[in-house]
């Protein structure tokens, strides 16, 4: 027999074993292709002006690091699961370089089985990719793509060097090991000793307590400091993770076995048991697992929340449908009557509304507000009576208060108690002004948006007095804005507007932002969703592995238990239990890690995210829970086998 003879047989021998590695490497090979043809692929740069090609490039890096650590890690699995295969080859005569040179060929025509497959199946996916990523960022018309060479070679080559890596892995792991030593691999283990009672209640708590800290810290972080209170919450929870599982679990178990004096009946004695054998091995993946799911529900729910909301957000950011103001020596109102003109040629109803804002310099009360709000900034002061005659419903309760509106601090200032104090800076004394109302969004487009006061008429003509002197003249702004009766004559509307503008220039429009905003949020859902994906199957997969592995070295436990006449659904009572544990337990946790990040990174948000949040982290645990019925059931054929 020779040593190919011997790769086929083994090969055939563990395609069970392999299948899901398989499936997990043809997927990642199948998205790092398209994600490459998407970034050569001429259509796709020209519609987007470059920045997709970058994104894509980016994405491929990421999925490469993601598929590189997954296809190495469950490797390392594989090879401990084979550790007495590989022995009694060597005890049947065949030399550690023999060994060596039949797992790199196996390794060899299973990968590269995967690439080809991958490779194919991405030449005929590429379009369907296409027209999904078209219709998130909302590109229209038909998009030619061609068969790009570039990304075929780019995606061999990388995988190649993925090859390369594993059978080093695989070389190393034969030399480095003893013939004694691969036959008692899969019997390694670990007693759980007796805890220390003392030492390990205090590091339980200092786990819960710093998991409890991040949570704390995560809602407080909107300060002077926001870079080191990231670095402290990630550093607590990620710490406190490990300490949970390491620690905190263990002796928790250990406790239960201590009150039923060792006697776990057969349902702890399946699951309680065999974690509390492997506890101190699998905190490390455990933690690792749980901490990086938690990143990617916090990525995807994220991503999501961004295309769910575009539409809102742009629209609280731009709320004037077309803006025209002072530019290029230009007053802004040339252009916006030319804009009307053409409107009314094309039978499109409008309102037009001049506005006048006072751009003038303030500050909040000292420790009224965030403390990165302390400092003096411009603000726009603009007249309630000429935004009511431009349709905004705005009631202003009396003279001498105000409203203030700014999406570009609403994140810090939507936690502040009104009424708060604002003083208004001029070359005379200072104006106090009492602000009763933090609203959404802007009232005006930028740029003469940022902060914006919203007043009565009789304040803002004594402002306007109050700060007249020589220099008046720079500090008063016209702002001409034309709103859409009917907002389906957008599309229309924004033609004509795109045709007068110059494409260098500034544009302050809702339709074309939005248009902007759709395309940056809908590439970057696609990147993530399909990234997060990649992320999910790969853990998912180790977790089976890893499971897969345990219920081989308990077979000739179960084989005892049916001898002994305990049924097949007896024993599954207790392996649930511990499925439940193994893929549970990290779920949990990442959902709850995950729901205080998105807490956190809430503030860039000026619309509610709970809903589209809520169905990203939904649709990741159902497709994880996958992967837990997939070990049940292998675990079910296991015992099933044993007798």
């Amino acid at each position: 027999m020779t040593l190919f003879d011997l790769v086929i047989r083994s090969m055939r021998k563990n395609i069970k074993h392999y299948y899901l590695y398989f499936f997990a490497l043809i997927f990642s090979v199948v998205l790092y292709f398209v994600f490459a043809t998407l970034q050569h692929d001429p259509s796709v740069i020209a519609r987007s002006g470059g920045s997709m090609g970058s994104a894509f490039k980016a994405a491929g890096i990421l999925l490469l690091f993601i598929a590189g650590i997954f296809v190495v890690y469950a490797n390392a699995i594989f090879l401990k699961r084979r550790s007495r295969e590989i022995g009694l080859y060597q005890l049947i005569g065949l030399t550690k370089g023999a060994v060596a040179r039949l797992l790199i060929i196996e390794n060899t025509l299973l990968s590269a089985g995967a690439l080809a497959i991958g490779i194919g199946v991405g030449i005929l996916v590429s379009r369907l990719f296409l027209l999904l990523l078209m219709k998130l960022v909302g590109f229209d018309g038909f998009i030619e793509m061609t068969f790009s060479t570039e990304a075929v070679v780019q995606t061999v080559f990388v995988f190649l060097a993925i090859i390369v890596l594993t059978s080093i892995q695989m070389v190393v792991a034969v030399y480095r090991n003893t013939l004694l030593g691969l036959f008692n691999a899969d019997k390694t283990g670990e007693h759980p000793k007796k805890p220390k009672a003392f030492m390990s209640g205090i590091l339980a708590i200092i786990g819960m307590a710093l998991i409890a800290f991040g949570y704390w810290l995560s809602g407080r972080m909107l300060n002077e400091l926001l870079f080191v209170n990231m670095l402290v919450v990630l550093a607590s929870t990620i710490l406190g993770t490990y300490l949970l599982f390491r620690v905190t679990i263990s002796w928790l178990f250990y406790q239960i076995r201590k009150r039923k004096q060792g006697h776990l009946g057969l349902y702890n004695s399946l699951s309680l048991a065999p974690i509390m054998h492997r506890m101190k091995g699998n905190a490390n993946s455990l933690t690792i697992i749980t901490v990086l799911s938690a990143m990617t529900l916090a990525m995807l729910a994220g991503a999501y929340s961004l295309y769910y909301s575009t539409e809102k957000e742009t629209r609280l950011i731009y709320p004037v449908d077309f803006l025209f103001i002072p530019t290029g020596g230009s007053t802004g109102e040339a252009e916006a009557k030319q804009f009307t003109d053409e409107l009314q040629r094309q039978d499109i109803a409008y309102q037009y509304s001049p506005i006048e804002t006072l751009q003038l310099d303030g500050e909040f009360e000292e420790n009224s507000v965030n403390k990165l709000l302390n400092s003096r900034f411009w603000v726009s002061v603009v007249n309630e009576k000429q935004l009511q005659e431009a349709g905004v419903d705005i009631e202003i309760p009396d003279a001498q208060s105000a409203y203030y509106y700014g999406a570009s601090t609403y994140w810090l200032m939507k936690s502040t108690e009104v009424p708060v104090n604002f003083k208004l800076y001029a070359p005379h004394d200072g104006l106090d002004i009492s602000i009763v109302k933090i609203g959404e969004g802007n009232v005006l487009n930028p740029p003469s948006g940022g902060s914006q006061l919203v007043v009565k008429e009789e304040l803002y003509e004594e402002i306007k007095e109050f700060s007249s002197d020589e220099t008046i003249d720079s500090q008063i702004m016209m702002a001409y804005g034309v709103n859409l009766k009917d907002k389906k004559d957008l599309v229309k509307a924004s033609d004509i507007f795109m045709e007068m503008t110059d494409n260098n220039r500034a544009r302050f429009d809702y339709y074309s932002n939005y248009l902007a905003s759709m395309q940056s949020n809908g590439l970057l859902i696609f990147i993530s969703g399909f990234l997060g994906l990649v992320f999910l199957v790969s853990t998912g997969s180790i977790l089976y592995f890893k499971q897969m592995t345990e219920a081989e070295q308990e077979r000739s436990s179960y084989a005892t238990l049916r001898q002994l006449g305990f049924t097949v659904q007896d024993i599954m009572g207790g392996i649930v239990r511990k499925q439940m544990f193994v893929f549970g337990v990290p779920l949990l946790i990442g959902l709850l890690h995950s729901i205080f990040a998105m807490k956190a990174a809430s503030f860039i948000f000026m619309s509610d995210i709970t809903l589209p949040a809520s169905i990203a982290m939904g649709i990741y645990a159902l497709i994880y829970l996958v992967f837990a019925f997939l070990t049940v059931g292998y675990y079910r054929k296991t015992v099933k086998a044993a007798l």
